[in-house]
């Protein structure tokens, strides 16, 4: 039977045993509801084929091959990883839009004797949730941001945050890129709605009275762009600026970024656009430390002469409110811990004074 959610907190707090997408395995590669998993009835190839057949050759023709292939896999998976589920099991189903697929395997999970009900509208009622949440809508939460140089260790520092009982969004986290021209990670970058539903997570899991930290981003990490909601709540969020001596941050980022500088044909390619925004002679400057060898001399010289430039271009576009200024001594364990006690009591100071 279908269960519809008025909102996204009640359809993440669903308290089923266990969440099953019944789609494709790609379609559940692209995105699905957090915490699901994937037991396709149709997989990749048998949905390209259902298709060609119901738009070239006949609709019914199609529904009964479907149904052939859906019980065929439906059977198999419960034979296989549902089989070992107790009498009270409760399952919630979905498909793309709560029609045959989930149907099918619902009803199939009922006739055993399973609890088993649906979502009305499937996948696609799930994520308008999510895009009333990112796009439409307006975030009530108190943001903090973390700004700073390049190489001043702020998403290390929302880690300690976060260990400190803040709370965190590491959006460079979700979105697995270090969040600049050298910031590609293994495995690669989750598609957007993907990114979307990470994010969308975490943000109903907020606290709206208590302050969330995030890292000053852009509105593009790698390939993915933050939600319209969230860039506007960032925009408009005062900041915390971290500084360190240009020394210590080099030492950082060279060991932080040593798999990317020791790339040097991927670092070459990532470096030669640079060519028409610093220059040809720049650029060949930095080429020269990098065919030498000389990391940390290369790590001071992008700071110094592209990512620290930038960064002042970038917030000379976008003044926002300053509400304190934190030097690092040091980007250590240590170091980020005494920045994060500072970090907590400059946002109490500025509450009060916003208080009254």
């Amino acid at each position: 039977m279908p269960r519809a959610f008025a909102s996204l907190p009640d359809l993440l707090d669903h308290g089923f045993d266990t969440v099953i997408d019944v789609r494709s395995p790609a379609e559940f590669a692209a995105d699905h509801i957090p915490g699901a998993i994937n037991l396709p009835v149709l997989s990749n190839a048998e949905r390209a084929e259902v298709g060609t057949i119901y738009t070239q050759e006949s609709p019914f023709r199609a529904r009964k091959i479907g149904a052939a292939m859906v019980f065929r896999n439906a059977s198999a998976h419960i034979a296989g990883p549902l089989a070992e589920k107790s009498g009270d099991w409760r399952p919630l189903v979905y498909c793309w839009r709560g029609g045959q697929r989930s149907g099918s395997f619902g009803w199939m999970l009922r006739e055993i004797g399973w609890r088993a009900e649906i979502v009305e509208g499937g996948y696609r009622s799930y994520r308008r949730l999510v895009h009333g949440l990112l796009y439409d809508g307006v975030l009530p939460h108190r943001i903090v941001l973390i700004d700073g140089f390049t190489g001043t260790a702020k998403t290390e520092l929302l880690g300690v945050l976060a260990e400190r009982g803040q709370q965190v969004i590491d959006l460079e986290g979700l979105a697995n890129h270090r969040g600049s021209l050298l910031g590609a990670l293994p495995g690669g970058q989750p598609p957007q709605r993907a990114f979307e539903s990470r994010l969308a997570a975490e943000v109903v899991a907020l606290d709206p009275a208590r302050p969330v930290f995030l890292e000053a981003e852009s509105n593009k990490i790698g390939a993915l762009f933050l939600p319209p909601a969230l860039w506007a709540a960032m925009k408009a969020a005062p900041r915390i600026e971290v500084t360190a001596e240009i020394g210590l941050r080099t030492a950082y980022l060279t060991a932080a970024y040593d798999d990317i500088l020791s790339d040097r044909a991927g670092m070459r390619e990532k470096l030669a656009p640079l060519v028409r925004l610093r220059g040809h002679e720049v650029v060949e400057g930095w080429l020269n430390r990098l065919d030498t060898g000389d990391k940390a001399g290369l790590t001071r010289a992008l700071m110094e002469q592209h990512y620290d430039p930038a960064y002042t271009k970038a917030r000379g576009a976008n003044p926002a409110e300053r509400i304190g200024r934190i030097r690092a001594a040091g980007l250590d364990r240590p170091g980020l811990e005494e920045m994060a006690a500072k970090v907590e009591r400059l946002v109490v100071a500025a509450a009060q004074i916003a208080d009254g």
